[in-house]
């Protein structure tokens, strides 16, 4: 089974909550009562979001977090990269040189066209389309671009 991390999954969606106010500044605790993820898996998950530059943490006693970007410009695979690394479905789609049969597979190629097709998909849906409704994301024009392109 093709598995995201449980903090993939968390970073999604402490993204999402905080693409519905961009500009507004969040600490953990409201983040955490918001989403109901523990403060800690918060903290935790702020921090590697903002070490990949999506969002910036902001100082102070009016402290916390927000976004680096606008909510259109920010790619779930940018989400999901920074939390789980690169995406590949397979260690041979996206490394040459790590598996004793690849000058022989026939298959490695197959699974690059895939790892490639997520990819693009994962590429061709932002944070803003996230917000929208589900019905809305595969009309042609409803967002902009087709989460299937």
């Amino acid at each position: 089974m093709l598995r995201l991390s449980k903090q993939a999954d968390y970073a999604t969606l402490l993204m999402s909550r905080m693409a519905q106010q961009p500009d507004l500044i969040r600490n953990v605790a409201e983040l955490a009562g918001d989403t109901r993820v523990s403060a800690p898996m918060v903290s935790k998950t702020l921090k590697l979001l903002a070490r990949h530059g999506l969002i910036e943490s902001v100082r102070g006693a009016a402290g916390g977090y927000r976004l680096a970007r606008l909510p259109a410009s920010i790619s779930i695979a940018d989400i999901i990269d920074a939390v789980e690394g690169p995406i590949a479905v397979t260690e041979c789609s996206a490394h040459d040189g790590m598996c004793s049969l690849q000058a022989h597979c026939q298959v490695r190629p197959h699974w690059q066209i895939i790892n490639a097709s997520i990819i693009k998909s994962l590429q061709n849906l932002s944070l803003a389309e996230l917000m929208r409704p589900v019905a809305e994301l595969g009309r042609p024009g409803a967002t902009g671009r087709s989460i299937n392109a």
